[in-house]
């Protein structure tokens, strides 16, 4: 292109005849040039979007290796401590020599089995590379905070939370886990509405009943990134649950049902 401009150059005489190929080979190289780095730019994002997204994978695989580690550890250890338990029990009647063997096995089986989970839970760090900050597990006492803090935002909820004893911890803390989501879906797409909790327990079934009445006139939704119900669903599955998420009557409900071995 640049010689067929110096061609033209040489060949006409007119000032548009000399200026206007000049301007045009100067455009279509700055063009040129703006494509080049267009390209790499793209490129060079998506191989970082692509390293994030294995890196993700990655990460997530490791999840899950560590989680079906967790499961076959904390599944043995415990097979073993109910064998030792049974074994002490039925010894007790017999000999007290019998008796102290099987609860020395089940101190030493669940020390070995408390060492081991630690040890599986270091590895489960922080972004920064430092060790997890671990904290108690949220149990139905932690509820009234949870719907504070909904308050506090605007959120105007009542809630009939009777005091149950003997409930799972694993029930316990899968309900609070239901009912922050739900809390912080209605205050997303709802805004200062008003919404009505409700747990309860009837034949070993723990329940949580949560509705919100929709949003207030003029709210505008704020989306969020469309995964905690999925999330919760697979909590609620992995105990045995099941959980129901629909809109009804202009709201929003959230029912919960876990089975509770501990009530029985």
């Amino acid at each position: 292109m640049l010689l067929a401009s110096l061609l033209l150059v040489a060949g006409g005489e007119a000032p548009a005849t000399l200026i206007a190929p000049v301007v045009i080979s100067g455009l279509a190289i700055a063009v040129s040039v703006w494509a080049v780095i267009r390209s790499r730019r793209q490129r060079r994002e998506y191989e970082e979007r692509l390293t994030a997204w294995a890196g993700e994978q990655a990460a997530q695989a490791e999840r899950l290796r560590i989680a079906r580690d967790l499961h076959d550890l904390v599944s043995h250890g415990l097979g073993l401590i109910t064998i030792r338990a049974a074994v002490a029990r039925r010894a007790g009647a017999d000999s007290a020599t019998g008796l102290n063997a099987a609860l020395t096995d089940i101190e030493q089986v669940s020390r070995g089995t408390t060492t081991e989970l630690r040890r599986m839970l270091n590895v489960l760090r922080s972004e920064n590379g430092e060790s997890a900050p671990l904290r108690p597990a949220e149990t139905l006492d932690d509820l009234p905070a949870i719907i504070d803090e909904a308050r506090d935002a605007g959120l105007r909820v009542t809630a009939d939370l009777p005091e149950l004893d003997d409930v799972s911890p694993g029930a316990q803390l899968t309900v609070c886990a239901v009912v922050r989501e739900a809390l912080n879906n209605t205050l997303r797409h709802c805004g200062p509405t008003r919404a009505h909790l409700a747990v309860r327990r009837e034949d070993g079934v723990l329940q949580s009943s949560y509705r919100d009445e929709g949003p207030v006139d003029g709210w505008t939704a704020h989306l969020g990134g469309g995964h905690g119900l999925t999330g919760l669903h697979e909590r609620v599955t992995a105990l045995g649950g099941t959980l129901e998420a629909r809109p009804e009557r202009g709201g929003f409900v959230v029912i919960a049902r876990l089975p509770d071995g501990l009530a029985e």
